[in-house]
């Protein structure tokens, strides 16, 4: 029975999961293989829906809701090490400091310093960099290094890197369980089903941003959707938290990425949701809080990632950005950029979404302008849907305030009109 699964697996320490002292965000349990294909099932049904009800339609789907999440933690754990790998090499190198998409390490230091820590010999690395036209410049970038590790290659089974804190090489990739090998094959498989779903169906699919030890996971399998169904239109968008001190960068290698290999780029820009649970994490395990220290530090953020989008699709039209906010000052600045950068709406490029219920003084001026805008449906189980509600209500706040001041104003009005005897007529 359910009761009988849940017990089955205890939540790791790592997660964060805390369900019992937080009310706002929801953390799916994993529970079993079955659990995960209903939740499959559901995702279909609501891409169904979407392509019967607009055209042009989005699915969200949340990819801890279709595996096991231990492995996108595992395997966010792996791509942070590598990249962390990358960034010491590079400051070896004499880069510290420069932007992710300018640091460019040369080949023959790589591989003198991989041989120094007894990572590999030179002849044993030589062969990292060819095939894929890695290296053919004598350097090698954070692109090219994270191609390094793919599905398609042994290097990960094999690869040790070293932990600067102990000194010690510790493998990249722990090693899987035949089980924990099936069960990330069926997440596969799952994200694989509702790709071409959505791709019949017309219907574009935003795979949610989640937790930031889970999200370079998340982010990974994201791009190789992106990379196989994003070639004629972007069916396939990825999400950004801007509250990340490193969405800017992620953003910046990520559309580079599509530039050098073709395919149409889709994002979903939001400012963050799990802030409370990603600093508790932080401080209790020990490490670097990942969140921006100011609201206005997470506007700046959610500005400089958005013109970079803006810009991009100015020069290669092959760029799909939802603006996702609710906040006045972001819609009023994506209109003034659009209109500098000659981006039409009927273009289709840009795009609006609010939540189901607010903002509708945002949603429908859009709407009625020739923006696409949409509406943001939260369904399920009252139980379930009620922190998502709550979270929404917490980011809202200066909202809800000018709602009420509002409501405060059309009050007196409405007293100032009854007591002039003039209710009916705005003219008095």
């Amino acid at each position: 029975g359910a009761g009988r699964r849940e017990k089955q697996y205890r939540a790791h320490r790592g997660f964060g999961d805390r369900r019992g002292g937080v009310i706002s965000a929801r953390t799916y349990f994993y529970a079993d293989e079955a659990k995960c294909d209903q939740h499959m099932e559901t995702f279909l049904r609501c891409i169904d829906a979407s392509s019967g009800s607009s055209e042009d339609g989005f699915s969200a789907i949340k990819l801890t809701a279709l595996g096991r999440p231990q492995f996108l933690l595992q395997f966010s754990e792996v791509l942070v090490k590598w990249r962390r790998f990358f960034h010491q090499m590079a400051a070896e190198q004499g880069q510290a400091g420069r932007a992710a998409l300018e640091m460019k390490l040369e080949v023959e230091k790589l591989q003198e310093a991989l041989a120094n820590l007894g990572i590999a010999t030179k002849a044993e690395s030589q062969h990292w960099f060819t095939g894929e036209n890695l290296g053919v410049s004598g350097t090698v970038d954070l692109l090219d290094w994270n191609s390094l590790i793919d599905s398609r290659t042994k290097l990960s089974k094999l690869l040790l890197v070293p932990n600067m804190q102990t000194g010690q090489l510790e493998p990249l990739l722990s090693r899987f369980t035949e089980e924990e090998d099936l069960q990330m094959k069926r997440m596969l498989q799952r994200m694989d089903t509702l790709a071409k779903r959505a791709t019949e169906k017309g219907v574009r699919l935003m795979v949610d941003a989640e937790q930031s030890y889970f999200q370079p996971a998340i982010s990974r399998l994201t791009l190789e959707m992106q990379r196989r169904f994003n070639r004629d239109r972007a069916i396939i968008f990825n999400t950004y938290q801007c509250y990340l001190k490193e969405a800017y960068d992620n953003v910046t290698v990520d559309v580079e990425l599509s530039r050098r290999e073709g395919w149409h780029f889709g994002t979903k820009l939001v400012r963050g949701a799990y802030m409370e649970q990603e600093r508790e994490r932080a401080a209790q395990i020990g490490y670097e809080d990942p969140i921006n220290p100011t609201y206005e530090k997470t506007n700046e953020m959610y500005h400089r990632c958005l013109d970079y989008i803006l810009e991009e699709i100015k020069h290669s039209r092959k760029a799909n950005v939802m603006v996702a906010s609710h906040n006045e000052d972001t819609v009023k600045f994506t209109l003034r950029r659009m209109m500098e950068l000659g981006i039409h709406p009927s273009e289709k490029k840009v795009c609006f979404g609010q939540l189901l219920g607010m903002c509708d003084q945002i949603t429908f001026p859009l709407g009625q302008a020739g923006f696409p805008v949409y509406k943001y449906v939260p369904y399920g189980p009252v139980n379930e849907v009620l922190p998502y509600l709550s979270r929404r209500a917490q980011e809202n706040r200066g909202f809800m305030q000018r709602a009420n001041r509002e409501r405060d104003l059309l009050w007196r009005e409405f007293k100032r009109r009854l007591l002039a005897g003039s209710f009916f007529s705005p003219n008095h």
